[in-house]
């Protein structure tokens, strides 16, 4: 199980493009290579999922722990281009309507 983590960083934003699979082996890092800009004040996190071909209980995780820490500075977590399996996955869980979430490239719809 392989996971890649590309991270743009400029200003009160960072850019975050992941490729392959996010389970209990690799979620562990892109957490730790994820919460140092959760924990800045205001920062937006646009995380891009395109490239992730699964997704299980402990990813989605890291996305609500994220998601709670960045609000509590007064960011927010933005995921993108989500494939139809993980929207689903996003639905289900109900996290859907808590997160700002889209399956376009744009950055989030809600």
């Amino acid at each position: 199980m392989k996971i890649n983590i590309n991270k743009h960083h400029k200003g009160k934003e960072v850019l975050v493009s992941v490729e392959g699979e996010i389970d209990a082996y690799t979620a562990p890092n892109l957490r730790e290579e994820l919460w140092p800009f959760s924990e800045m004040e205001n920062m937006t996190m646009v995380v891009n999922l395109k490239n992730v071909t699964y997704l299980d209980s402990t990813g989605l995780g890291v996305f609500v722990g994220l998601f709670k820490q960045l609000k509590k500075n007064n960011g927010q977590l933005k995921l993108i281009e989500l494939s139809n399996r993980l929207n689903r996955l996003f639905e289900m869980t109900g996290l859907i309507n808590i997160m700002n979430i889209s399956m376009n490239s744009e950055e989030g719809g809600r």
